[in-house]
């Protein structure tokens, strides 16, 4: 009866079509009878919230076990080394090739010249990137990258329990290096890990059946909270960004994948639920253990490489927060504050935001990389404010180029090594022409 029913159910992918058609549907009536205050505003936000809250809750553990047991499994390869190494140059590859666009539409757009938002609105931005952060934000402050904060608010104390992607990362490698070195000692460690991880799949897979449910309200709640009014005031700006973010993904991403012989139609088909889910929940880390489930079984990436690249990828590698967002934003400010930029500058812009996604990881937001762009250049750093206001709406087109480049990069340094999985693509690539 099971086996009847679930066939009579759409794909997976059509689910979370139709999710995020009804959620789009039931925030604009939201936002018609009411706004955020109405019941079903609420809703939204609650069951959105609780959908991010449970793929949050499964990172630190997912992370963890899956990079240990990688480190395991990649004492059994030849090339583990050219792998690290292909992953990161394809990361700064593909990082200064979405920088490159967004310095170009800024310069051609030009933004800052064209926008009506008023000088006012010029606000120091609460957060800040540093470079710095990034020798403070690598070294764990615990073996499981957690730390608490706490904030007053109207005389009451809220203290929250946040996590360090990076950190754990960094932990992980260390445990699981420490265990294949010790040899028999850490066998039974690395057997137990092996269970754990097997258990957090499962519970992520179940994660998973819900994201159709979670899409609605993600997507519902963002079109009550935020609408597209805002976007008047900085309308050239946000056009120049989600172009950009545009090229990246639907030209330079399925010229990468042609020119390495993978379908993109087969890629983006495949990568659909990760890209998906980072639109509308707006976080790289929130999507990671989606994006890891995606890449290996959907992609065909060998599980002990995505578990290294992937978790990698969601800290330092954003396509869309960390180059095409902070050009165009940086050139943005200086056009709106008539301050010149010359061709060293534009250099200096790329740098950063080839390294400066590393330098800012753990750290929330595009805010981050953006003031780290504007106090290397030496901006004004005020110029953030101005573009606060619609930060929201743009971060979910940056988020879901993040998430697609964070699959890509796997995958194509998987099928350049020889090790994609052949069961997993062949029928689907050579159906339009694309060799394994």
């Amino acid at each position: 009866m099971t086996s009847l029913a679930s066939r009579r159910l759409p794909s997976f992918g059509i689910q979370v079509l139709v999710g995020m058609a009804a959620g789009l549907a039931l925030g604009l009536i939201a936002r018609e009878t009411g706004g955020a205050d109405t019941a079903l505003a609420v809703t939204l936000q609650t069951v959105g919230k609780i959908f991010v809250q449970l793929l949050k809750a499964l990172v630190p553990a997912l992370v963890f076990t899956a990079i240990v047991g990688s480190i395991a499994a990649l004492r059994d390869l030849n090339n583990a080394a050219r792998l690290v190494t292909q992953t990161l140059l394809w990361f700064a590859i593909t990082s200064l090739i979405a920088v490159t666009i967004g310095i170009t539409l800024g310069l051609v757009i030009q933004p800052g010249i064209r926008s009506d938002v008023s000088a006012a609105a010029a606000v120091m931005p609460s957060t800040r990137g540093s470079w710095l952060d990034f020798i403070t934000g690598i070294v764990p402050a615990n073996m499981l990258g957690l730390a608490a904060s706490s904030s007053v608010k109207d005389g009451a104390v809220t203290t929250t329990l946040g996590f360090n992607v990076l950190q754990i990362i960094v932990a992980a490698i260390a445990i699981g290096a420490a265990a294949v070195r010790v040899g028999e000692a850490g066998a039974a460690f690395l057997a137990f890990n092996t269970s754990a991880l097997a258990v957090f799949r499962r519970l992520l897979r179940w994660i998973i059946a819900l994201t159709p449910i979670g899409s609605a309200a993600l997507i519902g709640d963002a079109v009550v909270r935020y609408g597209w009014d805002t976007l008047a005031s900085l309308g050239a700006f946000a056009g120049a960004v989600y172009l950009g973010l545009a090229l990246v993904l639907l030209v330079v991403y399925p010229a990468l994948l042609l020119v390495h012989g993978i379908s993109p139609a087969w890629f983006f088909r495949r990568a659909w639920p990760a890209i998906q889910l980072g639109f509308v929940s707006r976080s790289s880390v929130g999507t990671l253990p989606v994006t890891e489930e995606v890449t290996e079984r959907a992609l065909g990436v060998p599980r002990s490489y995505s578990a290294f690249a992937v978790p990698l990828g969601s800290t330092t590698k954003m396509d869309g927060c960390a180059a095409v967002y902070p050009a165009v934003s940086a050139i943005f400010v200086a056009q709106f504050f008539n301050v010149p930029l010359h061709l060293g500058d534009y250099l200096l812009i790329a740098f950063v935001s080839v390294l400066g996604s590393a330098a800012t990881a753990g750290l929330t937001g595009a805010a981050v990389m953006l003031t780290l762009t504007l106090s290397t250049l030496g901006l004004p750093l005020s110029g953030a404010g101005l573009l606060l206001a619609i930060d929201p709406i743009l971060d979910m087109g940056r988020t879901a180029v993040n998430v697609a480049g964070q699959m890509l990069v796997p995958l194509i340094v998987a099928k350049r090594e020889g090790i994609l999985s052949a069961e997993a693509t062949h029928a689907e690539q050579t159906k339009r022409g694309y060799m394994v």
